[in-house]
């Protein structure tokens, strides 16, 4: 094996900025927040690191509670039709911009169709295919004028779907749904977002934003819920380097850190009781394939690969953190999905005999000690990731199979991983936008970017497809259970483990509550006067 060691360069800025603003105060909240942001814009960004950013200076129609439970946020009201597919929403008086501006009906309706259009090439553009006419807009076969939206009023806007969507309300909390100010975004085009120009909605206005380094943010005075507001200001810290994160948060310099290396898990609890929160979430750790590869085209190889994978130890050996092993890719409670977590045939057998079979399957493959699978594995630089992919090449290796490890930063990692530029597996993770199996589903439908290995299976294309139009949630979900069997059952990707949430937070900060989103928003956050 071969592990090709990149240094990070922003964490000697990272180490900079925190010696210059001091160390955590009552009135700065001080939080790590992992990777470099690639944007702010909520039609360009992710990443739950960007999110944490982004839904704190824009807020949609609806927003998440302290529980990233979906509640009213910039509407005061909803009604929904009879037949379930036309949601009309009333817009707070007092929904204003940071500049003063109102927030209006044409200010949503603006950005769902800059979200939508062929040009703004949206990654997350998928998420809102539940309103009318929106996936053929998004595909370029329709005038984004057809759209499923009208403005009634200034303060009115009406939804339209192509059929009844149980988690409509829980999408329009994900950033794909919220506003851009409009005039601003006119004025100065794709530089709206840089700090001298970017105007927000949200509890906080961005102020200052160094690469490599951190963002700032201030509590926004025209927030509809300013007075509500404890923490006057933010500071966001972008670094790879989760260890060096541990110490400056016990130094007294961060605030929270949203991950911490798993191998300090037990010095936390015996040290910082009560600080590390560990939490299960909706969410999946997973390795994709590059089925492009031709030596990865071969289901059977694919198979045996999956076989190899020891899950069982990973949660509790080689991370310590007790996530669960996953074999299937919808997780276990999600919502409109009640079935028992997928699982191959094999998983009963002994993991000895196991790898002894998945060696024999890959020997019938043709591979040997003196013909062997060579294949790269690509994660983002993350100690608990490169623990994880030392560990699974070296369960590989005695299937004949020679792994490169390779890291490279979040924003790189996943550039290539888009562009399908990667030369075997690699590591990605999703956390659901919204509690439904098609969140999760959709990763593997052939036309969605977010499909890294081009997985490609019409009859699995066919059957997400059909599930939009079937009313009955019982057999919707028998359609959805049906295509993840069909995935899962010709290995599409290796799912690892479902998540916990891992998070340090100070006894300082009151009001965080962990949830199955792991979404806290700094609003519902206050921080102690001692």
């Amino acid at each position: 094996m071969y592990l090709k060691n990149v240094l990070k360069g922003g964490v000697l800025a990272g180490l900079m900025a925190v010696a210059m603003t001091g160390t955590a105060s009552a009135e700065t909240l001080h939080m790590f927040n992992g990777g470099e942001p690639a944007s702010l814009d909520p039609h360009r960004v992710s990443g739950d690191w960007e999110n944490r950013i982004v839904g704190d200076y824009l807020e949609g129609l609806m927003t998440e509670d302290s529980g990233a439970e979906p509640i009213l946020g910039q509407a005061e009201s909803y009604e929904v039709s009879e037949d379930g597919l036309t949601y009309t929403f009333t817009i707070r008086e007092d929904a204003v911009w940071s500049d003063g501006e109102p927030v209006t009906a044409q200010d949503f309706e603006y950005a769902f169709k800059r979200l939508l259009s062929p040009e703004m090439a949206a990654d997350y553009a998928y998420l809102q295919y539940p309103i009318k006419n929106a996936e053929a807009i998004n595909a370029g076969e329709m005038d984004v004028d057809e759209l499923g939206i009208e403005v009634i009023d200034d303060k009115t806007i009406a939804f339209t779907l192509e059929a009844p969507t149980p988690f409509f309300l829980d999408a329009l909390t994900h950033y794909t749904a919220y506003p851009v100010p409009m005039h601003v975004v006119e004025e100065f085009g794709e530089d709206w977002i840089q700090p001298e120009n970017i105007v927000g909605n949200g509890a906080y206005t961005i102020t200052e934003w160094v690469p490599n380094s951190h963002i700032k943010s201030v509590k926004s005075e025209t927030f509809h819920d300013a007075e509500n507001v404890d923490i006057e200001e933010v500071m966001y810290y972008s670094m790879d380097d989760i260890s060096a994160a541990l110490q400056r948060y016990r130094a007294g310099e961060f605030d929270i850190l949203t991950d911490f290396p798993t191998d300090q898990y037990q010095l936390l609890q015996d040290q910082y009781p009560g600080e590390a929160h560990v939490a299960p979430f909706l969410g999946l750790y997973y390795y994709v394939i590059n089925h492009n590869k031709e030596e990865l085209a071969d289901p059977t190889v694919r198979e045996a690969m999956s076989m190899a994978i020891n899950r069982e130890v990973i949660g509790p050996d080689i991370l310590g953190t007790g996530e669960l092993p996953a074999y299937g890719w919808v997780p276990p409670g999600t919502a409109n999905y009640d079935f028992e977590e997928y699982q191959p045939e094999w998983v009963s057998m002994e993991y000895g005999e196991r790898v002894a079979q998945a060696i024999q399957m890959m020997e019938e493959a043709g591979y040997s000690a003196d013909n062997p699978l060579n294949l790269q594995l690509k994660y983002n630089t993350n100690e608990n990731h490169q623990r994880i992919a030392v560990a699974i090449a070296a369960m590989w290796e005695p299937l004949h199979i020679n792994v490169e490890l390779f890291n490279s930063e979040v924003a790189v990692h996943y550039d290539a991983l888009q562009n399908n530029d990667f030369d075997g597996v690699g590591r990605a993770g999703w956390l659901m936008d919204y509690n439904d199996p098609i969140n999760m589903l959709e990763l593997l439908r052939s036309d969605i970017i977010y499909n890294y290995g081009r997985y490609n299976n019409a009859e699995f294309d066919e059957l997400l497809r059909s599930s939009a139009t079937i009313l009955d949630m019982e057999e919707r979900a028998e359609v959805l259970r049906e295509a993840e069997e069909i995935a899962m059952g010709e290995t599409a990707a290796f799912p690892i483990y479902y998540y916990v949430s891992k998070n340090v937070v100070s006894p300082d900060i009151e009001g965080f509550e962990d949830n199955a989103k792991d979404i806290h928003r700094t609003r519902w956050l206050s921080m102690s006067e001692d």
